[in-house]
């Protein structure tokens, strides 16, 4: 059974960067995509980047695209998120999400993915 583990979060002031990542403490994402998505207090989850197993694929959401990054390296069996100019709506609890396959069309789509992490949260003031 695959189990993720985010790292990363904290405090940041408006405009900062920080990175997150991803990585299992049992099992490997190698042969997995990933998927970032994030959980503000009182909204709903929503998807944020995703990668390919590969990283051949990558995809973001238009508020985010311009400034947050996902790679991985399969090497080290760890996916990241690096993010940069944050602003305060980037706060909240940021989470990963593994599956085996994921068609690109739905990558943000939280039902393809059947393995998540218990999330990191990041913080963002001005």
């Amino acid at each position: 059974q695959l189990q993720l583990v985010e790292a990363g979060g904290g405090l940041v002031q408006i405009g900062g960067s920080l990175r997150l990542s991803c990585a299992a403490s049992r099992g490997t994402l190698n042969n997995y995509a990933i998927g970032w998505f994030r959980q503000a207090p009182g909204k709903e989850r929503e998807a944020v980047s995703y990668i390919s197993s590969l990283g051949r694929n990558t995809n973001a959401a238009d508020s985010v695209k311009d400034r947050f990054t996902i790679s991985r390296d399969n090497a080290k069996g760890t996916v990241y998120l690096q993010m940069d100019s944050l602003k305060p709506e980037d706060a909240g609890a940021f989470y990963c999400a593994a599956a085996r396959h994921v068609s690109y069309s739905l990558w943000a789509s939280s039902s393809e993915y059947g393995y998540w992490g218990q999330g990191t949260q990041v913080t963002v003031s001005s």
